[in-house]
């Protein structure tokens, strides 16, 4: 059966989260859809001067996470796609620790997820046994550069912009080898038509190096009421689990990534129910993950 990979967000944001979350996975399969499996978690700790796309956050120690990921046989994924790195910021003492770190994992194959190309470089060059993930911060919309990343052989994954996950045309015609590539990003809220895009990246990587405190200021419709899943269900780009079912998995393609670093862990929790358990098991896993009869949201 061709499976479907997913790749989870808060490596070490919600490494508490998986400590619970992953031996469920590990000891109830019969929860679990049989045609998906976990196939990496990424992020990045606060403060890292590589990190994008997100600000970091969580503060378990990284050996304790790496050794998580050793443990459930699941690749991590460091998130450093800082689009706006200048040599200097290569010699950073933290992300390199990190890298060194990950590049030495038993049993697992771990990555980067990485947009400027002079990380690309350095990484390839100095951490050769770190895979690395074309990040989606690159905002690729034009589609002879999607193809050109694509093929990089740099990169083991290039996550496009969320708006090609319904351009079938494009996704179809793709070499075999090139589909085994694509990660689609499935659950992305952000408004279909906005221009911004980049400039919000941008915006996350200069605060990243310390060269701003001010968030990019989004005009676009609603975005005063936050990350709603129910709203990301509406999105024209949204990847459900009929589509990877009856489209994307006969096609060729079998990553698929979900955005919520930023999220609380309740909501992760929730795409999770919905992208990788059966309905009929999603109350037993909410039980064994937080709920008891005690639990008072209000």
């Amino acid at each position: 059966m061709r499976k479907a990979v997913f790749h989870l967000p808060g490596l070490f944001e919600f490494a508490e989260f998986y400590r619970v979350f992953l031996p469920i996975y590990r000891e109830h399969p019969e929860f679990f859809y049989p045609w998906c499996e976990i196939g990496s978690l990424y992020g990045a700790p606060a403060a890292c001067l590589w990190g994008g796309g997100r600000l970091g956050g969580g503060d378990t120690p990284p050996d304790r996470v790496l050794a998580m990921l050793e443990e459930y046989r699941i690749s991590g994924r460091l998130t450093f796609s800082n689009s706006l790195l200048r040599q200097e910021h290569l010699a950073d003492k933290t992300c390199n620790d990190l890298c060194a770190l990950f590049s030495r994992a038993t049993g697992v194959d771990c990555g980067v997820i990485v947009h400027a190309d002079l990380l690309t470089e350095y990484l390839r060059q100095t951490y050769p046994r770190l895979y690395l993930v074309s990040s989606t911060t690159k905002v690729l919309t034009d589609r002879q550069a999607l193809l050109q990343e694509l093929a990089r052989p740099e990169y083991r994954y290039v996550v496009p912009d969320f708006r090609w996950n319904r351009r079938f045309d494009l996704l179809q015609a793709l070499p075999e080898e090139q589909k085994q590539k694509v990660e689609l990003l499935c659950n992305e809220c952000c408004y279909f038509g906005c221009r911004d895009r980049k400039a919000c990246y941008e915006s996350i990587s200069r605060m990243q190096l310390g060269e701003s405190d001010t968030p990019h200021q989004c005009t676009a419709p609603n975005a005063c009421q936050g990350y709603l899943f129910s709203a990301a269900m509406q999105n024209p780009g949204f990847v459900g689990v009929q589509d990877i079912i009856e489209t994307y998995l006969p096609m060729g393609i079998r990553h698929f990534k979900i955005e919520g670093r930023n999220l609380g862990t309740a909501l992760v929790l929730e795409l999770l129910l919905y992208y990788t358990v059966k309905p009929e098991f999603a109350l037993r896993v909410r039980e064994l993950t937080y709920l008891d009869s005690m639990l008072d949201l209000f």
